[in-house]
């Protein structure tokens, strides 16, 4: 096993610290704080090919190892990580794009996502429930040359940006099982009866919007089904959904990591009793157990990473490490917090951020819960086999 990057990733992470360094970090506070679109980022982002990420490059995009992949989101986020949103979206729905989408998808979406041009996002989740897919209740009926759509979704990264917007929908709500009966539609902006109705107000997570998408009997073209064949909705989603977990992994890590290296700096800096309180034992205890906690979820995050890049199934794998890594961000950014007193608590300093935005990702793209099952199940299929 090689536990070191290659020295293209190498370079590639020096780009990525570069452009973080240069773009997000002198502005992410003040922005963050207003809640304000970054706008002037994401045009950078178009520049340098962030947008096509996991589009492969007879398409124009980059066509990045998973490994690659976390990298990315593992270094934004160590500075912002709403700003991996933005992006994180958008991939997972580039990559299901062009795993199942039909050739004249692929020719006609592609391009211009790789670019920028286009951007898109991913509409699951409901109000009524995210974790329980097969149970959505948005419908989706062929009348002529187009399925006519009506539901709504819930917490959507990317909606008033997305162009088209992938919808995961019932195309036969009779089937059994019930994923035979559930399609993905690639629904273009602008349609009578798609309308995004509000911005949802959050704990963290500020900068991309997350909104309520409602879908009012929009005609949809028969064209714009995902694959061309009806009933594999479930299945495209979850395919995607693998890699999206190493996007949550890896922005677990990067928050975990900025907060870790925070308690580091301020202890060493911090006088009390006249010594640095990072020598006091308790405080070592802390900061020991932060730095084993982010290495490990980084070595997972690239170990499953690897397993998604291998070809072979990876959900077990994917899921342990956005599990791990996840839980890791939630304590760590918490003990750091404790570690800078009062400071910690302060707007003045960026541990508050991070703590605000730790707790999304035990909650996206699965909760973790509904991952320790995941996982369990695999364990004993594995043994079934």
């Amino acid at each position: 096993m090689d536990f070191e990057l290659s020295d293209e990733q190498l370079i590639f992470q020096r780009m990525i610290r570069d452009f973080v360094s240069t773009h997000i970090r002198p502005v992410a506070r003040e922005w963050e704080h207003a809640d304000r679109y970054p706008d002037e980022i994401v045009e950078v982002m178009k520049v340098i090919g962030l947008f096509g990420l996991t589009i492969p490059e007879e398409y124009g995009g980059q066509g990045l190892d998973m490994v690659s992949l976390a990298i990315v989101f593992e270094e934004i986020s160590k500075a912002w990580m709403g700003i991996a949103g933005i992006i994180g979206s958008h991939s997972l729905a580039c990559l299901m794009i062009a795993r199942h989408g039909t050739d004249e998808q692929k020719r006609s979406l592609l391009p211009e996502l790789a670019t920028g041009v286009r951007r898109t996002g991913i509409a699951l989740t409901e109000p009524s429930g995210g974790s329980d897919l097969q149970g959505i209740s948005t419908r989706a009926w062929r009348d002529g040359d187009h399925y006519v759509v009506r539901g709504t979704k819930m917490w959507i990264t990317n909606a008033r940006h997305a162009n088209p917007l992938p919808v995961l929908v019932k195309t036969d709500p009779d089937a059994e099982p019930r994923h035979r009966g559930m399609s993905i539609l690639l629904v273009e902006q602008g349609l009578p009866g798609y309308t995004v109705t509000r911005d949802l107000g959050k704990l963290g997570y500020k900068g991309p919007e997350t909104c309520e998408v409602v879908l009012d009997d929009v005609r949809v073209p028969v064209e714009c089904l995902l694959g061309g064949v009806e009933g594999r909705g479930l299945q495209q989603a979850l395919s995607a959904l693998e890699c999206g977990r190493i996007n949550i992994a890896a922005r677990a890590v990067g928050v975990a990591a900025e907060a870790t290296d925070a308690a580091l700096r301020y202890t060493n800096e911090r006088h009390a009793f006249g010594q640095p309180i990072a020598q006091f034992q308790a405080v070592q205890l802390k900061l020991a157990d932060m730095a084993t906690s982010v290495q490990a979820a980084r070595l997972m995050t690239y170990w499953a990473a690897s397993k998604l890049d291998s070809g072979a199934r990876a959900d077990v794998e994917t899921g342990m490490a956005k599990l791990f890594a996840s839980e890791a961000a939630v304590t760590c950014t918490l003990d750091s917090m404790r570690l800078h007193g009062a400071y910690g608590y302060s707007t003045e300093l960026d541990i508050e951020r991070l703590y605000r935005d730790a707790p999304l990702m035990a909650i996206g793209e699965g909760t973790n819960d509904i991952l320790r099952t995941v996982i369990a199940r695999g364990l004993l299929r594995a043994i079934e086999q």
